[in-house]
């Protein structure tokens, strides 16, 4: 059986700023320092989390976010990724403005309209991206280009080319 997860011993310092903790307005900061605090009483883990009403795995991360970080991990970071990769650079966001301008037929499509997810797909298809990207992609890149882009009409055409 493993050892009961618990936080480390608490200076005095730490154990000031979690009890400033338990008078903030913030939601995140007031259940870490609930938390943190029922951890010091070496309360486990699970009657924290029964205590306060969440998941055990809140309780373990809060436990390990302040083993690693200390007091600081008192604050929620940003939700936003860490790294933000562009995968239209200049160089394909023409290369997707030339793609549009031509036919989706021409890339063995049954449509002749194109859509921001069939964009995505003959992108994937074509290697311009290194998988098939959102449509929200799409429609940056195509911001990016300074193209508008409108719903897909389908309007009436004929199979004759002339």
């Amino acid at each position: 059986m493993k050892a009961p997860l618990y936080v480390r011993a608490l200076s005095s310092v730490e154990q000031a700023g979690l009890e400033a903790g338990l008078r903030s307005s913030d939601a995140f900061t007031l259940r870490r320092s609930q938390i943190l605090l029922a951890s010091s009483r070496r309360q486990r883990p699970k009657v924290i989390a029964a205590n306060l009403r969440c998941a055990t795995q809140t309780v373990r991360n809060a436990i390990h976010a302040f083993e690693e970080e200390g007091v600081t991990c008192l604050t929620q970071e940003s939700s936003r990724p860490k790294t933000v990769q562009a995968q239209f650079d200049q160089a394909r966001c023409e290369a997707l403005r030339a793609m549009l301008h031509q036919s989706p037929r021409i890339y063995g499509k049954k449509t002749s309209v194109w859509t921001l997810a069939l964009a995505a797909e003959v992108c994937f298809e074509q290697g311009l991206t290194e998988s098939v990207v959102s449509i929200e992609t799409i429609r940056q890149a195509l911001l990016k280009l300074g193209v508008g882009w409108q719903r897909a009409k389908h309007l009436m055409t004929s199979p004759d080319p002339e």
